[in-house]
């Protein structure tokens, strides 16, 4: 342990999981560490749940993370202990309990969280509990796999536990670069010019006494969930880099692109799985995720170097990753979220950002969260950070869902999380749609017409044209713009809309 606890002091301090997890009391607000199922704690929160299963003594806590967790997030919601939680999840089980209302979701933007603590809008922080490849000789904790909001939580937090997993190479030690801003108003600038600027600390600063705890675990991140491409993603990855093609030959963009965000998903990976094909090389990656791609790419001697806050990995290129982190570390740095996300450096770096969407209208609003504008799916998360800061906001979805029973590009989302004043270019598997520079009733052709299934085209014609004849600047139909939504909710499937509307 003299390689992992630094501070001989704080060795004394090591417990097992079911002695820490007494320390979580009813009411409190728990910060933990987890971006994307990776650098997530483990062994406390199951400790937490097999306590409860045996005793009955149900906690409920206020649980806060930086993305998504592993298997905490099910264990935790299954078992009726989460109150409220922020500022993102995908987890199926905590799914069903936000939508039940037994859940008090406040989704963010990933950016935001760490504000909303340090302005004092919500917390204080009773508890941190994070995940570390090792602890310095002064306290310091090193994070794994993410970094997330475990910065701010351990800040800010009365009490610390920190889980030392063993199954983390000690090689990722100097891969992340911890800034934390000052409180506002009075903030230094972000001083990060170019994607390799390192402006912190390699470990987390906490205060020892803090520590109240030391769990050793032994136990790998679960693997993301890749979905292979298709031949539909592959369609849009291409029409996607057809695009930079074509910005790199009218000089708005050179062949190493400028530096590149993706959100986690079939359709970035296969974006970036194309580029290995590309004209393009040195690029540069900014984002909040690492997906397979990027180390294929990196490989493949495309990418110079990439910032992100996370690993989301398949199993097998976690075990090449860790296994070789040598050969990456001068190319690869992980950093706070707020950080990651930062409007700041996302607009000083001129970003292309590449996020996913569920519908999209025939304006250009985009839904990512929302099913039928009223059951959440997962959460913003950071596409708002990006798409309106980005140089180049793009978002894909394929043009139908559940078999052609859904059309993605409808009259009207029923639910909006980035406005048409924020995208830039939209992409189907059918066609690409280039917003720039157009008024609303100019964009409702092009996405109309280059973006929607062939099945849905002459009922979106036909809404647009009889909208345009009431007039106005966005024309609509007030009786008929949600009412694809209602098909579907009474119906099961939109193509079975009355013939005055389909």
């Amino acid at each position: 342990m003299e390689h992992r606890i630094r501070n001989s002091f704080l060795r004394s301090r090591v417990m097992s999981a079911d002695e820490a997890q007494e320390w979580i009391r009813d009411g409190m607000t728990v910060g933990v560490s987890g971006f994307t199922r990776c650098g997530d704690v483990k062994a406390v929160p199951r400790a937490l749940v097999n306590n409860i299963r045996k005793t009955g003594d149900l906690r409920r806590i206020h649980l806060y993370s930086g993305a998504s967790l592993g298997e905490a997030d099910s264990w935790l919601s299954s078992n009726h202990l989460v109150d409220r939680r922020s500022p993102y999840q995908s987890d199926p089980e905590t799914r069903k309990s936000i939508n039940r209302g037994e859940i008090r979701y406040i989704e963010q933007h990933l950016s935001h969280t760490a504000e909303s603590f340090r302005d004092g809008n919500v917390g204080p922080i009773d508890l941190a509990i994070v995940e570390a490849v090792a602890i310095t000789e002064d306290g310091g904790i090193i994070p794994t796999t993410s970094v997330g909001n475990s910065p701010l939580f351990v800040q800010q937090a009365k009490q610390v536990i920190v889980e030392i997993n063993l199954s983390m190479p000690e090689s990722l030690i100097g891969i992340h670069d911890i800034y934390l801003p000052e409180r506002r108003p009075f903030r230094s600038p972000i001083d990060i010019r170019q994607v390799d600027d390192l402006i912190g600390y390699h470990y987390i600063p906490c205060d020892p006494e803090k520590i109240i705890g030391i769990v050793i675990t032994d136990e790998p991140d679960s693997p993301s969930r890749m979905i292979p491409p298709d031949e539909e993603t592959q369609q849009m990855a291409g029409y996607i880099l057809e695009l930079l093609e074509h910005e790199v030959r009218h000089g708005r963009l050179t062949d190493k692109l400028a530096p590149l965000q993706s959100g986690v998903g079939s359709v970035a990976n296969a974006v970036f799985s194309g580029l290995e094909q590309s004209p393009f090389n040195q690029l540069e990656i900014y984002t909040e995720v690492m997906q397979d791609s990027v180390f294929h790419l990196f490989d493949s001697g495309k990418v110079a170097f990439a910032s992100g806050c996370s690993f989301s990995l398949s199993q097998r290129m976690r075990d090449h990753v860790l296994s070789s982190l040598p050969q990456y570390r001068n190319q690869i740095v992980l950093r706070p979220q707020e950080i990651s996300n930062h409007p700041e450096v996302i607009r000083r770096l001129g970003v292309i950002a590449m996020n996913a969407a569920l519908e999209i209208d025939i304006y250009g609003n985009v839904n990512s969260t929302h099913v039928l504008g009223t059951h959440m799916m997962n959460g913003i998360g950071g596409s708002g950070d990006f798409a309106r800061n980005a140089g180049l906001t793009i978002f894909v979805t394929k043009s139908t869902a559940k078999n052609g029973k859904v059309s993605s590009i409808v009259p009207f989302v029923s639910h909006v999380d980035h406005t048409e004043h924020d995208v830039d270019i939209l992409v189907t598997e059918q066609g690409i749609a280039d917003l720039r520079g157009l008024s609303p009733r100019e964009r409702a052709k092009v996405i109309i017409e280059n973006l929607s299934h062939p099945f849905y085209k002459d009922a979106l014609r036909d809404y647009f044209q009889r909208a345009s004849v009431q007039g106005g600047h966005t024309p609509h139909l007030l009786e008929e713009a949600l009412s694809w939504h209602r098909q579907f909710k009474e119906a099961g499937d939109m193509r079975k809309l009355e013939p005055s509307v389909l």
